[in-house]
């Protein structure tokens, strides 16, 4: 089954800013190529399939919301510019959701009498 979760998605996003090698990208655009083949609905959205090996494909009758907040988060980035979403300054959550970096504040280091 494909319930058209961000994993790999993501993991193309990273792989491709860490070595920007154009196979990452290449492999991003063909999942997106196959899944909008595969999981769109016709009468909109997109669906998970119940069994990758049955053709033709048979989706399921629900789109979950990582679909919109993570998936097509992370192909948006993965094809963006680098100053779409910049490293240095900001990491993502495990939901996809951009925080910023804050300075790091190392303790003061109290002297005892």
């Amino acid at each position: 089954y494909y319930l058209l979760r961000p994993e790999v998605v993501e993991s193309l996003f990273y792989l491709w800013r860490f070595t920007k090698k154009p196979l990452y990208r290449e492999w991003g655009w063909r999942i997106f190529q196959n899944i909008d083949r595969h999981c769109r609905v016709a009468g909109g959205g997109f669906g998970g399939i119940n069994d990758v090996l049955q053709v033709p494909p048979v989706k399921s009758d629900k789109m979950h919301s990582f679909w919109l907040s993570e998936t097509l988060k992370y192909f948006y980035l993965l094809f963006s510019e680098d100053s779409a979403l910049d490293l240095d300054q900001y990491v993502l959550s495990t939901e996809g959701h951009p925080f910023p970096l804050l300075p790091v504040r190392h303790p003061t280091t109290a002297t005892r009498p």
